[in-house]
């Protein structure tokens, strides 16, 4: 997440100094690139792994801090939420074995964080979208208490002028009013960065826009948000609404999100798309920054530009420009960002070792991108890959071709020719993109998550489904096998033990009336749909009655001429409900002491859900299995 001492404030005199340094950042970079100070004479790799923290019941942990403090090791770092960690792996020359390296590396380092996870009984698990986040972690005490976080969720509000809305449809559909930035910590990457000398950056940039649909496409992971299946890759559809700055109104307006494919192609340098950032977004996080970037080069030394990489920090483009200095040398890369995190470490070295093989073995006829394809030809395949996967039909230069066509066709040999210009050893090359291969020849991540959840959801309640799902993608991990040759998820009937509070069990798919209803609906939904209970809700969405077989079977038995009556002369108004943080227990109790058939389950006074008998009697069943 990047810079973590910054301040807010959108009017304050502090920001006016920062982005006078913003100014001057973007000038030295000019300056730089001017006087070839950009190092331009080796090539590297790098990548950050975000990953989940799971409970022993398969729940997000909310222990990342003191997991990061027992890890006590340089290369991680804290995420948004409490239940997410990053590491930052160490950066590589493109060359030999380096890809072994990195995966390596990554091994060790995923290791070592489970073995401290494991003094707080919670694992490790890597995937775009945790399955079993529920609005109760989304809630802003599983925000990491740090000031940059705090800032952002301020500052992102402020600018919005009100809560965050999404609205995602799928094969589900997912609407939703929040309050915090917190939804944008359900997604979870594997960020791939590539060094690239700057005479060829706005080629190489552009390259990397054109091949972000097919890339995307063969290694979606995320399918799954709140128990809705969506997306093949929701992060993305997810991650633009849940920062979103743009304001609703009656005009029209082109506003730019600040999660972004982009508009257009790039031209001129690496600093003129930072000069259209600056254009287009408002400077929302700043800093007290000390040293002039021009005056420093000025003196012989190589600045930061801690301004201008605050800024690109807030703008979250899924191919973003980023400068760095390493070992005293300034150098500019591509980070790919849209990447899911998983399903294994193997997986994800290998769709890193295609991007690269593809980057570096780009055809001359794509050295200019506006000549070959329209822009948005490229941004349709990439949303297109987003939404359905393997599945999609993309355009390529014209013509329409399956993700799996133009990975085995066209883009496998291009990347074989990158990898081996750069002299990568033969076996990395055949280790890792035989997988790719694989991969299109079969099955994704989403894919895979996909056919299993379908067929949990048949048989238990969308709770244990969840669990059970997530449990075996910690499995399937821990055996190192890539996702192709994962097997189906075993049904396993333990897990009901772990169930202990009412949201766990509550049944969601709900039928209910309205008060002013007949009466005769209500009991014809009961009968048709062999429900014994019917929640009612008055106008304001709020839960104001219950229907039971009681009450039904009463008003049968009146005479023809009360068939007109409304719900709300014949439901129970005194309704006792509870919320889905109640123990179970504790609601147990209730419909045993009160003799009720249901509970109700309400949060902030809008019905959520239900549970009755049968609930009960299938959890105390599976409790004991």
């Amino acid at each position: 997440m990047g810079e973590q001492k910054v301040k807010t404030g959108l009017h304050d005199k502090g920001r006016a100094e920062f982005i006078k340094h913003l100014l001057s950042d973007i000038d030295a970079l000019e300056l730089m690139l001017e006087k070839g100070l950009i190092e331009d004479d080796i090539v590297r790799i790098g990548s950050e792994q975000e990953f989940c923290l799971v409970t022993r019941h398969w729940r997000p942990s909310n222990k990342a801090e003191e997991i990061l403090s027992a890890i006590n090791d340089p290369h991680f770092t804290t995420e948004l939420a409490l239940f997410n960690l990053e590491i930052n792996l160490d950066p590589i020359e493109l060359k030999g074995d380096c890809f072994e390296k990195v995966e390596s590396q990554l091994k060790n380092l995923l290791q070592k964080a489970a073995e401290a996870a494991k003094e707080y009984d919670a694992k490790v698990l890597l995937t775009g979208i945790l399955p079993t986040i529920s609005k109760k972690e989304l809630e802003f005490h599983y925000m990491t208490p740090h000031q940059r976080y705090w800032a952002l969720n301020d500052m992102l509000k402020e600018l919005r002028g009100d809560d965050f809305t999404l609205h995602i449809k799928g094969v589900d559909d997912l609407t939703l009013i929040h309050d915090s930035v917190l939804f944008e910590a359900c997604n979870t990457s594997f960020q791939m960065h590539l060094q690239v000398p700057p005479h060829d950056f706005i080629s190489s940039f552009n390259w990397a826009q054109a091949i972000s649909g097919p890339i995307l496409g063969i290694s979606t992971n995320s399918p799954l948000l709140l128990g809705r299946e969506l997306w093949h890759e929701t992060r993305v559809a997810l991650f633009q609404q849940s920062i979103d700055t743009r304001h609703s109104s009656y005009a029209l307006k082109n506003q730019q999100a600040r999660v972004s494919f982009g508009t257009d192609w790039e031209k001129g340098s690496i600093a003129e798309i930072f000069k259209n950032d600056v254009a287009q977004h408002e400077v929302i996080l700043s800093r007290e920054i000390e040293t002039n970037s021009l005056e420093m080069i000025k003196n012989g030394h190589i600045p930061k530009l801690h301004a201008l990489n605050i800024h690109n920090g807030t703008i979250y483009k899924w191919n973003r420009p980023c400068y760095g200095v390493g070992g005293g040398k300034p150098h500019i890369r591509i980070e790919n960002r849209h990447i899911p995190s998983g399903p294994t470490t193997l997986d994800e070295m290998a769709t890193f070792a295609f991007w690269v093989g593809l980057m570096m073995g780009r055809p001359k006829k794509f050295d200019d991108m506006p000549s070959v394809m329209d822009f948005r030809e490229a941004k349709a395949n990439f949303i297109k890959a987003a939404r359905t996967g393997k599945y999609s039909v993309l355009s390529w230069m014209g013509r329409p071709i399956s993700v799996k066509d133009l990975i085995l066709i066209e883009l496998l040999p291009i990347a074989y020719q990158g990898l081996e210009k750069m002299g990568i050893d033969k076996g990395s090359i055949q280790k890792y993109l035989r997988i790719i291969e694989n991969r299109a020849r079969g099955i994704t991540g989403s894919q895979w998550i996909i056919t299993n959840y379908r067929k949990l959801n048949q048989i238990m309640k969308k709770d244990d489904a969840l669990r059970m799902l997530t449990k075996a993608l910690y499995q399937n991990q821990e055996s190192g096998k890539p996702v192709n040759d994962w097997p189906s998820v075993p049904i396993e009937n333990d897990l009901a033990k772990s169930s202990h509070l009412v949201g766990h069990i509550m049944s969601t798919q709900l039928f209910t009336v309205q008060e002013n209803d007949l009466a005769n609906l209500a009991v014809r939904i009961m009968q048709w749909k062999n429900i014994h209970h019917v929640p009612v809700k008055n106008q304001d969405n709020e839960i104001s009655g219950i229907l039971t077989w009681t009450h039904m079977k009463r008003h049968e038995a009146e005479p023809a001429e009360n068939s007109l009556k409304t719900v709300e002369e014949i439901m129970e108004k005194n309704v006792t409900t509870v919320v889905p943080e109640t123990p179970i227990s504790e609601a147990i109790g209730i419909m045993k002491q009160n003799e009720f058939g249901c509970l109700p389950v309400v949060r902030e006074k809008e019905l959520v859900g239900i549970i009755t008998i049968k609930d009960v009697i299938q959890f105390d069943h599976g409790a004991t299995v």
